[in-house]
């Protein structure tokens, strides 16, 4: 496990409200929708939205930027494997354009959200998250880094590009009631140097 000093650290259940905000930062609004259609007797899709971030701040999954006062950014990514997933007849229209990128995106390490509050932004913190997943990827052996973003998110997309990530692939975005005005959503990718020794 990668050692991480403050102001980074695991996130917990503490962090549910900003993790909420933030996961939807970085998904343009898609999370509040889809929570708005998960709610159930007068909920509050943001409640929804809590209660999801809760269950991955228990797994570990979610490393934040804490300076004293709560979480202001956070990276959330996976490992993708050596298979593609399944996307049968069943599969959610709004989510099959994403699946499919992901797909094409196999063993890499996948930055889901990458996010922070309006307020902290041009600090660096976006950069510090994203070599801290390369560390990540680096110690699980994985070659290469892969995120989605939204052809109309110029500061996301300029941030990754600084970086080294370069469009791999791009297809329309489903919208099916979701009022937003992305188009199209674009596969980054970014090679790792291969490890000595690896």
């Amino acid at each position: 496990m990668i050692r991480l000093e403050p102001p980074l650290r695991i996130a917990t259940e503490a962090d549910a409200r900003p993790l909420a905000d933030l996961v939807n930062f970085a998904g343009e609004g898609l999370p509040l929708y889809i929570w708005e259609g998960l709610v159930k007797d007068g909920q509050d899709p943001w409640e929804v939205g809590r209660a999801r971030q809760i269950e991955k701040a228990r797994d570990g999954q979610i490393v934040v930027v804490d300076f004293g006062d709560g979480a202001v950014a956070s990276l959330t990514g996976y490992p993708i494997g050596s298979q593609p997933e399944p996307i049968g007849d069943d599969f959610p229209a709004l989510f099959r354009p994403l699946q499919e990128l992901e797909n094409k995106a196999l063993e890499s390490w996948y930055v889901n959200v990458l996010a922070c509050y309006p307020e902290y932004r041009g600090q660096g913190l976006g950069s510090r998250l994203l070599s801290l997943a390369e560390e990540i990827a680096g110690e699980a052996a994985l070659r290469r880094m892969s995120v989605i973003v939204a052809n109309n998110n110029a500061g996301a997309r300029r941030l990754y590009e600084r970086h080294g990530y370069a469009e791999a692939a791009t297809l329309p975005c489903v919208k099916e009631g979701w009022e937003t005005d992305t188009e199209r959503w674009m596969l980054l990718i970014k090679s790792l140097h291969p490890v000595e020794g690896r």
